[in-house]
């Protein structure tokens, strides 16, 4: 999705679509590595000097709100961001701290849920050991 594109779901969303909002959500959606607000901060402080680590935070936010991003609490110390908002599950390698998707097929966790309960959000977490740390 190009930057045209992505502005103009901002403003479906009914957010401005500022150049800071877009360098975030550009960053996050090609950028699959589940990022912390810092790590987000770092990688476009170089292309981006007048960010500030609360202009990243406020972008996230409001990207948030809009529901064009989720935050993953897989870390309980950290917040990672995830540019995909849709329904998945993650795994977190206790070794590197690398976190990773998975798709969980819709109506899977149905049978699991209480009668009458309204679900709104699904948030599924592994940890364990990457293939690569293991």
């Amino acid at each position: 999705m190009n930057l045209s594109d992505q502005a103009r779901r901002l403003q479906e969303r009914g957010i401005r679509p500022t150049p800071q909002r877009l360098a975030v959500y550009d960053y996050l959606l090609t950028h699959r590595t589940h990022p912390t607000a810092d790590a987000i901060f770092e990688a476009l402080s170089p292309q981006y000097p007048s960010f500030s680590r609360t202009t990243i935070y406020n972008s996230v936010k409001a990207l948030m709100d809009a529901g064009l991003v989720r935050v993953v609490t897989i870390d309980p110390s950290e917040q990672h961001f995830d540019g995909d908002p849709l329904d998945h599950g993650h795994c977190r390698c206790e070794q590197c701290g690398r976190l990773f998707d998975f798709e969980m097929p819709d109506g899977l966790l149905a049978p699991l849920i209480p009668e009458g309960f309204t679900v709104n959000r699904q948030d599924i977490f592994f940890s364990g050991l990457c293939q690569d740390c293991r």
